[in-house]
């Protein structure tokens, strides 16, 4: 992980945001449903939220853990993320393509052609006049 500065301001940010939602989260049943609140969510989202106003600077290990944590399940949502897309759609499509012989980048080889060469036809300019 790169070393990025921590500032005071970063801290403060980090503490309100992520105590705020703590405590959303565990007064959600209080105030919504009348049910009790959820106090071990409660405690350290207040905690965060004093710290961040009160005393920023006692929340950079917390700070450093939490992003910590964040790249981690970055890295793995990432790799099954793009697993999935890749062999779930992408694949499947692909053989789907290769079963019904379509080739659209024409990767075909043709001994008897002079030239692979896709000549486009250029456009008049006036198509450029309404896109949308």
């Amino acid at each position: 992980m790169e070393h990025v500065e921590i500032t005071k301001k970063t801290l403060r940010q980090f503490g309100l945001m992520v105590g705020g939602i703590f405590l959303l989260i565990g007064l959600w049943p209080l105030v919504w449903r009348q049910e009790a609140m959820r106090i071990w969510v409660v405690v350290p989202g207040a905690l965060l939220a004093a710290a961040g106003l009160v005393m920023p600077g006692v929340l950079k290990h917390v700070y450093r853990g939490w992003m910590w944590v964040g790249h981690v399940m970055g890295w793995v949502n990432t790799r099954i993320l793009l697993g999935i897309l890749f062999y779930g759609m992408v694949t499947p499509m692909g053989v789907f393509m290769k079963l019904t012989g379509r080739d659209p980048m024409r990767r075909k080889l043709e001994p008897d052609t002079k030239t692979y060469r896709v000549i486009c036809q250029p456009r008049p300019a006036s198509h450029m006049k309404n896109m949308f």
